[in-house]
């Protein structure tokens, strides 16, 4: 082979785009309780990808590895094609936790948390900039805050509160999103919001994996669809991935009729 063919090839290599996530064999213990199992994930860019899997499947824990919470005992994570410590650094993972992970009496008003965005930006000691404050500005108005923006945050709606920690992922400029029960508590119209919101980062080349017991809003809304039971059981289209004999797998559960008790309840966060 010519070094011309093999310039050429590695041109077309760097050419083309990096994953958004790639999770590699990773595995994860807390102490000898086996958390995630050699579980494999790849997400490409602009991709809406919904995480299912019962109370105990490792849905947290992979969230937390992803965002570089936690180092696993074997395995990698990278995202952009780079560590998560650095897409932390530059505020480049957004996340919205469940409502029972959050302070809602903390002092902090909402135009203050999605502030909190842009740290990646400003560093904790720097005054926020014009930029800052325009960046802030916009996310509020995308999710329909601007009106809250002043509003203690454990005033808000539950639907409101799940907005509000979008909203911070959008000032931050997150290119990876992660959202762990997004539509738990939240209304109609919030519902339909958050998952406006969505599609639109979506197409803005924001890479987002929600995780949801929610199955009869993923064929609407998601791309993919992932089974995790400590590893990843199915990863493809949602309406290969969520066939009840598929969920009946993961979950030991009747869930034959996913409109019903089983189809909206029967995975837990």
């Amino acid at each position: 082979m010519s070094a011309f063919t093999v310039h050429r090839a590695a041109e077309a290599a760097q050419a083309q785009p990096q994953p958004a996530i790639q999770v590699e064999n990773v595995t994860v213990h807390y102490g000898e309780v086996l958390a995630l199992d050699a579980a494999s994930l790849v997400l490409e860019p602009a991709r809406i990808c919904g995480l299912v899997g019962m109370n105990g499947s490792g849905k947290s824990t992979l969230f937390k590895t992803i965002m570089g919470m936690i180092r696993p005992d074997a395995g990698r994570v990278l995202i952009n094609g780079a560590p998560p410590a650095k897409a932390r650094k530059v505020g480049g993972i957004g996340y919205v936790p469940q409502s029972e992970d959050v302070d809602w009496q903390f002092p902090l008003s909402v135009r203050d948390l999605v502030m909190m965005g842009r740290y990646g930006h400003q560093g904790f000691t720097r005054r926020p900039s014009k930029a800052d404050r325009a960046a802030v500005d916009e996310a509020l108005d995308r999710v329909e805050l601007a009106d809250f923006a002043s509003r203690q945050i454990g005033q808000l709606s539950g639907g409101q509160k799940k907005r509000a920690f979008v909203a911070r992922g959008i000032a931050q400029g997150a290119t990876i999103m992660l959202l762990d029960e997004p539509f738990a508590g939240v209304d109609k119209r919030s519902e339909a919001t958050i998952t406006r919101l969505l599609r639109e980062l979506a197409t803005d080349r924001c890479t987002i994996l929600i995780s949801t017991h929610d199955l009869h809003a993923l064929p609407q809304l998601c791309d993919e669809a992932v089974l995790l039971m400590r590893k990843v059981l199915m990863h493809g289209a949602p309406e290969v991935v969520l066939q009840p004999e598929n969920l009946a797998m993961a979950f030991g559960l009747d869930v034959l009729n996913r409109d019903g008790e089983h189809g909206r309840h029967g995975a837990g966060s």
